[in-house]
Parts: structure tokens; C-alpha cells; sequence
């Protein structure tokens, strides 16, 4: 398994990186909605609605929204949503982690859940494209959050096969260890030292680490929710599109929580500056 991930980070990775620092951001936009449509298909069955007609109405309602939030919704409107999001994601974290309470499998369709999910894509793919829409250093700064997230994953996922014992949330993802936890702290303090000597935000080292351990921790909570769906539907994987990986869902849930929490936090932190 380890093999196939890395076969297909291999791959994906320099696509990726090309995308975020070549294209313009309405080409940009376009690309990363197509991924996070992906996404949405697979989060409507993690809520029950299996139909493929279903699904593609779901889809396409995302997609109108997108559309409308690109050609109606100022920066200075989406701010108040992003930084909502955000904290929502940090409580989202602390109950995730603190749960004790067994998951209980869920049969049937769960509106709910595709509404969160929905909002969830929509705030995400907003805030990713609030930062690379930004006059200077907009597309590197969306670059520094992926490398982030990944370079976090990758610590957590060799922290935890190394030294893992304690459980982090047992009840909801019960492979996550507090040594994963270490391993992602550690790799997202590499991460700022590396932001602060580029200097591509206007911020002391300090509140650059604070930012990125933020976004890390968030990150993590962003895995243990898909992870609490995937228990609640009875499945392994999101879906299968990416070998090694799972589902185009279970390569974003970070992104989807780590990306208001970044974009919100580091203007606040920038006006604060």
C-alpha cells in the first residue's frame, strides 16, 4: 500500500505544484472546483444518496454556488465566512478528538450531511482561491499550504508507524496516534521556519509558527471527520480514484478544514501585525 501511495504522490504531486504556480486564477478556479465536484460526488454517497441523479444534482448545485460566490461575493464578504468556518473547524477538532462515544453505523439518505458537506466544499474551494488571488505571493502562498498539509500528513503517518501507542481518537479513527500528532507538529514547524526565511508573509516567526500549528491541528480535525462519516457509512475508503489513496475525498478532508482556517487566520494576523 505504501508503494501505491507513493507511486501516485509521485505522479500527482508535480501536477499539482504546475497548476497552483502556472495558471491564472480563473483557470485555477475552474480546475480545483472540477476536484472538489469529485469530491462532492463522493460525499453524497457518504450521505446516503447513492442515485447517480441524485448526485449530480448535488453536484451541480455546488457548482452553481461556486459560480455565484466567484461572480457576486467580494473578497471582503467571504472573510466573515472563512474566519466562521474556522472556528467551527477548531471546535469540530476538540469534540473529534475528546469523543468517547462509539460511532453507531447510519442507514438511509442524511440531508444534513450533504448540506454540511456542501457548505463544507464551498467555504474551501472560496478560501484557496481568496489566497491565490492575492496581488503578491498569492499562488506561493496557496503552494505553502498544500506542501504544509502534506509535509504534516507525511509526519504524522511515519511519527505514528514508528512510535504510535496512544490513541488519539479511538472511538472515530482509531489508527491516528498522539505520536502522529508530534510527527505533524513537527513537520508543520519546518514548514514556518521555511515561510518565515522566504518571507513571504508579513509576520514574526512567532505568529507564523502559531499559524501553521493551527492549521495543522485543524487539518487533523478535517481527517477525523471524513474519517466519523466513513465509520457512520460502513466504509474504508471515500471512493476509489486514486490507488493507494482512497477516494479524491480522502485526499482533500484536510485541505477542506486547513484552508478557511489559513486564509482566515493569516489575514487577522496580518491586520494585527
Amino acid at each position: 500500500m505504501l508503494r501505491n501511495r507513493l507511486i501516485t504522490a509521485a505522479i500527482l504531486i508535480p501536477i499539482v505544484v504546475a497548476g497552483i504556480l502556472l495558471l491564472p486564477s480563473d483557470i485555477f478556479a475552474v480546475v480545483l472546483g472540477l476536484v472538489l465536484l469529485l469530491g462532492a460526488r463522493e460525499m453524497s454517497q457518504l450521505a446516503g444518496f447513492t442515485h447517480p441523479v441524485a448526485q449530480g444534482l448535488f453536484m451541480a448545485a455546488l457548482a452553481a454556488g461556486m459560480l455565484a460566490v466567484f461572480f457576486a461575493l467580494a473578497v471582503q464578504t467571504q472573510r466573515p465566512l472563512q474566519l466562521a468556518a474556522g472556528v467551527v473547524w477548531v471546535l469540530a477538532t476538540v469534540l473529534l478528538v475528546t469523543r468517547t462515544s462509539p460511532v453507531t453505523p447510519v442507514t438511509g439518505r442524511r440531508p444534513g450531511v450533504l448540506l454540511l458537506g456542501g457548505i463544507i466544499l464551498l467555504v474551501a474551494w472560496c478560501s484557496v482561491l481568496t489566497l491565490h488571488q492575492l496581488a503578491e505571493h498569492g499562488p506561493a502562498l496557496v503552494l505553502f499550504l498544500f506542501v504544509l498539509i502534506w509535509t504534516a500528513d507525511s509526519g504524522a503517518y511515519f511519527a505514528g508507524r514508528a512510535w504510535g501507542v496512544r490513541k488519539l481518537s479511538p472511538q472515530v479513527s482509531p489508527g491516528k496516534t498522539w505520536a502522529g500528532v508530534g510527527g505533524a507538529m513537527a513537520g508543520a514547524l519546518l514548514c514556518a521556519l521555511a515561510l518565515d526565511y522566504l518571507g513571504l508573509v508579513p509576520l514574526a516567526l512567532p505568529a507564523t509558527l502559531l499559524l501553521c500549528w493551527v492549521v495543522t491541528a485543524v487539518s487533523i480535525g478535517g481527517d477525523l471527520f471524513e474519517s466519523l462519516l466513513k465509520r457512520q457509512a460502513q466504509v474504508k475508503d471515500s471512493g476509489s480514484l486514486l490507488p493507494g489513496h482512497g477516494g479524491a475525498l480522502d485526499r482533500i478532508d484536510s485541505l477542506l478544514a486547513a484552508a478557511p482556517v489559513f486564509a482566515a487566520g493569516l489575514s487577522l494576523l496580518e491586520r494585527a501585525a
